[in-house]
């Protein structure tokens, strides 16, 4: 018996999984594997038996993990990204109120952190 249509487009599922990890649209994916929205999400259907949105979901962690791992790396040699990462992940802030000129002001919790840290680097040099 013959089957109409046209045949299924294949989806590399491990490149679908790499491309989720990069935390690339729906609108992007379809298009890295020249397709429409539409067939992206029936794929994830016959695949995952899931829409897209929560194949992605699961398949997206990984590429969080590894932009949280570069991060932390980044920051033990830059100080703008460490002081970002204690004001998001260990509730710093700056505190500029407290610090008055040619006073010795309470170090917060930030400058202390950067202290150490950069005790920490000139120690491992």
């Amino acid at each position: 018996m013959a089957t109409g249509g046209r045949p299924r487009k294949e989806i590399d599922k491990s490149q679908f999984e790499k491309l989720c990890g990069l935390q690339c649209t729906l609108n992007e994916i379809a298009s890295f594997f020249q397709c429409s929205e539409d067939t992206v999400e029936r794929w994830c259907k016959r695949e995952y038996k899931e829409g897209f949105a929560d194949a992605y979901k699961k398949n997206s962690g990984s590429g969080k993990i590894s932009l949280r791992r570069a991060q932390f790396k980044l920051a033990e040699k830059n100080a703008s990204m460490a002081i970002w990462l204690g004001k998001q992940y260990l509730g710093q802030r700056d505190n500029a109120e407290s610090w008055i000129p040619g006073d010795k002001a309470q170090e917060d919790g930030l400058s202390k952190s950067l202290r150490e840290l950069g005790e920490e680097l000139v120690s491992d040099d």
